[in-house]
């Protein structure tokens, strides 16, 4: 009698461990995330945490137009990701002009259906504006080679960088895609957006981070 129920237990952890670990995998794999475009007057984790707490389940949605004004934007945190020639890339290079850091996948489906407004914007901001355009590639799921192919059948001409070690991700504390980051010139995270966002919204971060709002 005693083994049976110690025997019982085991298999309740079991299923609790294996149910926890599925829900967190397809919390990033379905690019679930709150609807909604926000300051970020708060560190990048606790903004990031704050976004997988409140993720809805299906993830497909746009993200809202509710937005609110910074009040003491937190330095974005450095990274290094390596760009389509394998050199290394941080962000702090870019430190003098407004900077859209964009964590994406091929796999996405939120990704790919705010990808055509991403690439509009870069084609008319791409001057004044760095788009950078973080693929997550975890070598399995996520490989270089898809995500160039994926980008090249598409058409799209903004520069992409790749996250191979994930660390671009971890420094942002990134837990669903797609996750847009708006960086001012001066390098503080002005505001994110979590989720799939449309033009409207984007230009809404934009000009956020360019003096424009």
């Amino acid at each position: 009698m005693k083994k049976n129920t110690v025997l019982v237990i085991l298999v309740i952890l079991l299923i609790a461990l294996l149910g926890g670990a599925y829900f967190l995998y397809s919390r990033l794999s379905a690019g679930n995330a709150p609807d909604r475009l926000s300051a970020q007057n708060e560190t990048v984790s606790s903004a990031s945490q704050e976004s997988a707490a409140g993720e809805n389940g299906e993830g497909t949605a746009e993200a809202t137009e509710d937005t609110e004004s910074a009040q003491t934007p937190s330095p974005a945190p450095d990274f290094t990701v390596t760009d389509g020639e394998g050199n290394q890339v941080s962000l702090s290079d870019f430190r003098g002009k407004p900077v859209v850091v964009n964590f994406w996948a091929s796999w996405c489906g939120p990704c790919k259906s705010e990808m055509p407004d991403f690439n509009a914007a870069y084609a008319e901001l791409g001057e004044d504006i760095h788009f950078l355009m973080v693929n997550m590639t975890d070598g399995s799921r996520e490989t270089l080679e898809t995500a160039r192919s994926y980008v090249e059948e598409q058409g799209f001409s903004f520069p992409v960088y790749y996250d191979t070690d994930y660390s671009a991700a971890v420094a942002y504390s990134v837990y669903s895609l797609p996750s847009t980051y708006f960086i001012d010139a001066d390098g503080n995270a002005v505001a994110r957006a979590a989720g799939a966002i449309d033009r409207e919204t984007l230009q809404q971060g934009i000009d956020m981070i360019s003096g424009d709002q």
